[in-house]
């Protein structure tokens, strides 16, 4: 069980706050949407709580089972799927899942075999990534949060790429595979983060500028 909070976290970037003063306690298993407008910071946000990018005031703490999570091993307790994170294309599929399964642990009673069905790419187990296709990409980022035994999701747009059946399918994945895991999901789409119990506008913790 994962738990985070955030104390008068903050980050600046050159004079502009993309947020400030933020405090928050999020509850093992939670399941919380990032939302805002374009370019509001979102992206940042979460990026900042997976420990990429730093903080410039305040502190996010993390504890597993009650024991503390240093920021250097926090990355062992969550995976993302983002825009701007890239596939290895060099690999094909069986490559590519064999390669990522020997830094995560697969959920358990996954074969790679189900998880290749999972994503409906059946027929592309031998085919190398850089010759998929936009959606069948945003899949495969997808089933490798969701098939990779970690507390913690970080979803940044995740339907970006799919079309109404890919979406319908994303949401199949949450109910099947998110329940004990707690959630963040970036996006302005309510759809995408239609199962959220708690809300977040990125916007409430900017700097208000003086007149």
């Amino acid at each position: 069980m994962l738990e985070i909070r955030f104390n008068k976290a903050a980050k600046r970037f050159q004079y502009d706050w993309i947020f400030r003063n933020l405090d928050l306690l999020v509850e093992a298993n939670s399941k919380i949407a990032i939302t805002g407008s374009n370019g509001s910071g979102k992206s940042t946000f979460l990026k900042c709580l997976a420990g990429t990018n730093p903080l410039t005031e305040g502190s996010i703490s993390y504890s597993f089972e009650g024991q503390p999570v240093s920021d250097a091993d926090i990355y062992q307790k969550l995976v993302i799927s983002a825009p701007y994170m890239e596939l290895p294309e060099e690999f094909s599929l069986k490559e590519l899942l064999t390669f990522h399964f020997s830094f995560k642990t697969p959920i358990s009673g996954m074969s790679p075999e189900d998880m290749v069905k999972e994503m409906y790419l059946d027929e592309a187990i031998n085919k190398q990534v850089s010759y998929f296709s936009s959606g069948m990409k945003q899949r495969l980022k997808l089933g490798l949060c969701f098939f990779s035994e970690a507390p913690l999701l970080i979803l940044d747009e995740p339907t970006s790429n799919l079309d109404q059946r890919g979406s319908n399918w994303y949401l199949d994945l949450v109910g099947k595979f998110g329940q004990n895991r707690t959630i963040f999901v970036g996006s302005n789409d309510a759809k995408e983060y239609s199962f959220c119990d708690k809300s977040l506008n990125i916007e409430d913790y900017k700097q208000k500028k003086a007149l």
